[in-house]
């Protein structure tokens, strides 16, 4: 064999790698675009578009889904976003756990478990982040994407140097892709702000009486395990925080600050009527002082830095060995989601809402959320 040939034969191998490479990188890449799968319960009255807001979303990686449950009888109107930050997770599992098992009888309720789609197709760079985890029901594996904080550069770019939103704040530039800074949104604005103009056009076109917006944070940040509500909406909080209590679940009270322009809990009591609140949950895996970011971290949230910085007293919450779990963080939304909407009914009659198979706290706390998840593959 010359030496002509065995060029030609590796430069075919090295093509055949390239190429190789590149399918399954491909593959990999198009995975990631493609929503995980939820299960409805059987009370669901319809399943839209975040577009029907705003028809400029169309088609688009922004354009989410909207869980509406209904009931038989008149009465308030609740909006829960979980997903804002795809990183946060159990904001957005507990919204899933809504969807999968909800029945409501009196009242509307509206979910959307994805807020920011986009930040669910990519990771935060320079994190080494998992793309996944996985939790294991009676009947098999449920997969869940772990996004990132922000919109996908790939579906907006570039990212200004320094950012005025549609608040009039001025941030970082990549805060353009923040969708909790995008608020009350812009109807001709990037991508992002036509999200958030999207989903204040929910609030205002549908008369959302109670507006809840599921998030995360990390142990060394101080408003954590937290509501931070508007203040047209203090007496509410109050209320739910002492019922919350009897449930053995502390939260922490934190007024909207008016200065802080841009955030859900702000804007959206700002330009409309809704009750608007922002609850925080404690995550590791979203903190600065995490060992190696993994799957096992996300879901079971121990971490021996953590451990070691409680010791010193440099966290706002308590932290041991046992960590703060995922089912522990989605049992904390899932109780004041409860809390606040029999607070509404209490304060207003007018407003009430009567939940049925709504998920127990009390169970994911015991047996995690894998007890609450539809099997898969159910349909």
């Amino acid at each position: 064999m010359n030496r002509h040939t065995i060029l030609k034969a590796a430069n075919a191998l090295l093509l055949a790698g390239v190429l190789s490479v590149t399918w399954f990188a491909g593959r990999a890449f198009h995975r990631m675009h493609v929503n995980d799968p939820i299960y409805p319960a059987p009370g669901l009255t319809e399943k839209i578009l975040l577009s029907r807001y705003h028809s400029a979303l169309r088609s688009g990686p922004a354009d989410t889904e909207i869980y509406l449950f209904s009931g038989k009888e008149k009465g308030g109107r609740l909006l829960v976003l979980g997903g804002t930050h795809p990183n946060e997770p159990a904001g957005f599992l507990a919204a899933v756990l809504m969807v999968e098992n909800l029945q409501v009888e009196k009242g509307d309720v509206w979910i959307i478990p994805r807020a920011n789609r986009s930040g669910f197709t990519h990771n935060d760079p320079q994190e080494a982040s998992p793309q996944r985890f996985v939790l294991t029901t009676a009947k098999g594996d449920r997969s869940f994407r772990f996004g990132s904080r922000l919109t996908n550069p790939v579906h907006q770019w570039p990212d200004p140097i320094l950012h005025i939103n549609p608040a009039g704040q001025v941030l970082s530039g990549s805060d353009s892709r923040n969708l909790n800074r995008a608020y009350p949104g812009k109807k001709e604005g990037v991508l992002t702000e036509r999200t958030a103009f999207a989903i204040m056009e929910l609030i205002r076109t549908e008369g959302i009486d109670l507006a809840l917006d599921l998030h995360e944070a990390a142990p060394e940040y101080p408003v954590i395990n937290a509501m931070v509500f508007h203040e047209n909406s203090a007496e509410l909080a109050a209320v739910a925080l002492m019922d919350l209590q009897l449930q053995n679940m502390d939260f922490r009270l934190e007024e909207s600050p008016p200065s802080l322009r841009g955030l859900s809990h702000r804007e959206w009591g700002d330009h409309s009527e809704a009750a608007s609140i922002l609850l925080e949950s404690a995550n590791v895996s979203h903190g600065r002082l995490k060992g190696k970011t993994s799957a096992s971290l996300i879901v079971e949230g121990r971490d021996k830095n953590y451990v070691r910085a409680a010791a010193r007293g440099l966290l706002f919450v308590p932290f041991d060995e046992a960590g703060i779990p995922l089912k522990e963080r989605v049992a904390r939304h899932l109780a004041a989601v409860r809390s606040l909407t029999a607070g509404l009914g209490d304060m207003h009659p007018d407003r009430e809402i009567i939940l049925h198979r709504f998920p127990s706290p009390e169970l994911v706390r015991e047996k995690g959320a894998e007890a609450c998840l539809a099997p898969p593959n159910q349909r």
